[in-house]
């Protein structure tokens, strides 16, 4: 039985950047399987971060996968990257097929409700392959995401749902940020995988969540 959906893609940036919202791409049992399964199965850390001297430990946790032991060091602090779970696979090989790109890593985000949240940003780092694309996967929690353009300060929002997919990319990161805005309405957790591929294996990868 195929699990997965296909979708229609919706596009979300009026100018200077591509966003396709490809909705719901899987059934509601499978959406809540993996989501349990990323939940208690994967080795969940804190945020650390080290700034102005200062040691930081957040409260969102994540983790961080690729095809090689990827050695990464963002704000100061360095990560191995982990080898593939099955279940990590199986999304990776559907996401790719989706958006008609192959990825070589991912980064995995757990907000326990809706107080974690991520300010705004963009995904430019150097290790990251220029105009490359990063699919974002949802599950748990539907939360509201927003973009806005650097310059002309529009801004563009919709809500991701469980078990949806959302893909960045072309000037998407170099012309607009974007953030997930946190809120006291919603007390359960999401897990958010972001796929992307990184040029470098011993690189500076400043984290951004999705």
């Amino acid at each position: 039985m195929d699990l997965f959906n296909p979708k229609e893609t919706v596009s979300l940036l009026p100018f200077d950047g591509e966003v396709e919202y490809y909705g719901k791409i899987m059934s509601y049992p499978a959406a809540q399987h993996y989501f349990q399964v990323l939940l208690h199965s994967i080795p969940w850390k804190n945020d650390e971060a080290v700034i102005f001297g200062k040691h930081i430990i957040t409260k969102r946790k994540v983790a961080w996968y690729g095809d090689r032991d990827f050695s990464y060091t963002y704000s100061n602090i360095t990560r191995q990257a982990l080898p593939w779970s099955p279940e990590l696979l199986e999304l990776k090989t559907r996401t790719e097929q989706l958006s008609r790109t192959t990825y070589n890593s991912c980064l995995l985000n757990l907000y326990h409700s809706g107080e974690e949240g991520m300010a705004w940003h963009s995904d430019d780092e150097k290790t990251l392959a220029h105009h490359s694309a990063i699919a974002s996967l949802t599950f748990g929690a539907e939360r509201k995401f927003s973009f806005k353009h650097k310059h002309t300060k529009e801004t563009v929002s919709l809500v991701l749902e469980h078990g949806s997919l959302l893909v960045m990319k072309g000037a998407t990161q170099i012309n607009w940020l974007h953030r997930l805005p946190p809120t006291k309405k919603i007390s359960t957790p999401r897990v958010n995988l972001t796929f992307r591929t990184i040029v470098a294996e011993d690189s500076y990868l400043h984290q951004h969540g999705v």
